[in-house]
């Protein structure tokens, strides 16, 4: 009895031990399936991911089209994924099907738009007249007491205005309201006058971009000034002065609010700091610079080179000053840019080129109706197109 006791008490051991085993197995299996789906799924995802980078098109389908009415001179922007259409005698603001959002009517000479996020400023260059607008309409309007120079509207409605009356420079901001927060002058006598002005988004930052050739050489001047807490502790605001001598820098521009890029004629530098802004990374050139363009992520540099044919050169560079994208165009431009989803778009009366920041050139086409405006939408292959008496919601091909 006790025999038979023992002898079965080594079966029921030896079955687990079996049982052990092959569940040991089954999970070891389950572990590699689970890895090797994985796997799969990663590579067709990087797969796939390349595919759509690199992949070209060169026709498209028409989805919408919408008959427009324009007055001459009407020229065009992408505001908060719909269009706003400006000229002389107004602005109008309006979906992507061509429904009216809302419109203001005025008289301008010569009107310019500054667009910052939620806010749109459209003033008169030379002119005295300035509104301030977000996608529900006419926050205010500014009329000042000088001919304007420069706008630049901030993410709250916040402007900064630069004026000139004969060789005098005059700086003012305003809030949305139309109150007077702040003031300067510059006079041209005394080393240097205004060019260019460049507003943070959140309208605590204000760079002025001086040039200077008194002395027969050309110097830039790049001074910024702060108007929050920090800056109250400085001389006239001033939190810091930067300059150049010999190359003039004909543009700055803030893209975000703790990041200014100045565009030189041969160089190009990006300033960083929330409160007193320093030099982060010089880009050099040996060619001149012909075209310039950028947004929050990138920049974007035009070169000629220099061939029979008049091709030009485009580099794009992140905000740390790494080149990203490398590519050539023989496209006699109008207009370069980039677009909402950071494609550089190349075009001029009736051509349009898109680019990638892969250095892909992802679409190429000739319209029989003038160009004036392309707009991108989500997932790459979907655009808007801003022709001669209509827009167009195409998907590429």
């Amino acid at each position: 009895m006790k025999k038979s006791e023992k002898k079965g008490f080594h079966t029921v051991e030896s079955n687990t031990d079996e049982l052990d085993e092959k569940i040991y197995e089954h999970r070891k299996s389950i572990f590699w399936k689970s890895v090797w789906t994985v796997c799969i799924l990663v590579v067709v995802l990087v797969a796939f991911g390349l595919w759509t980078a690199l992949r070209t098109f060169t026709s498209f389908d028409v989805r919408n089209s919408i008959e427009r009415t324009d007055s001459e001179a009407s020229s065009f922007e992408s505001f908060l994924e719909n269009i706003v259409k400006y000229s002389n005698d107004g602005i109008v603001y309006m979906d992507d099907a061509g429904e009216l959002i809302w419109n203001q009517s005025f008289e301008m000479s010569a009107p310019k738009l500054s667009i910052c996020e939620n806010y749109l400023a459209v003033y008169d260059r030379g002119g005295m007249e300035i509104y301030i607008m977000n996608e529900s309409g006419v926050k205010n309007r500014i009329e000042t007491n000088r001919p304007i120079q420069k706008v630049c509207v901030a993410n709250q409605g916040t402007v900064a205005v630069l004026m000139k009356e004969g060789t005098t420079s005059y700086l003012k901001l305003y809030d949305q309201n139309g109150a007077e927060l702040a003031n300067g002058e510059f006079y041209g006598n005394k080393g240097g006058f205004p060019i260019d002005i460049a507003f943070s988004y959140d309208a605590q930052k204000l760079a002025v971009d001086m040039v200077d050739v008194s002395d027969g050489s050309i110097k830039s001047t790049i001074n910024f000034y702060n108007f929050g807490s920090v800056g109250q502790n400085e001389i006239n605001n001033n939190v810091g002065t930067y300059s150049f001598s010999d190359m003039l820098i004909p543009e700055i521009r803030y893209v975000s609010s703790d990041r200014m890029v100045a565009f030189g004629d041969s160089e190009i530098i990006i300033f960083t700091g929330s409160q007193k802004p320093q030099i982060s990374k010089e880009i050099f050139f040996e060619n001149e610079i012909q075209s310039v363009f950028c947004n929050e992520s990138y920049i974007g540099v035009v070169q000629s080179n220099y061939d029979e044919a008049g091709t030009h050169h485009i580099r794009v560079f992140d905000m740390r000053g790494n080149e990203v994208m490398s590519g050539d165009t023989g496209m006699a431009y109008r207009e370069i840019e980039f677009l909402d989803n950071n494609e550089i778009c190349v075009r001029n009366q009736y051509e349009c080129q898109l680019f990638t920041v892969h250095s892909v050139r992802k679409f190429e086409y000739t319209f029989d109706n003038e160009l004036y405006k392309v707009i991108s939408r989500n997932g790459g292959t979907d655009y808007i197109l801003v022709l001669d008496g209509v827009t167009e919601e195409v998907h590429l091909k």
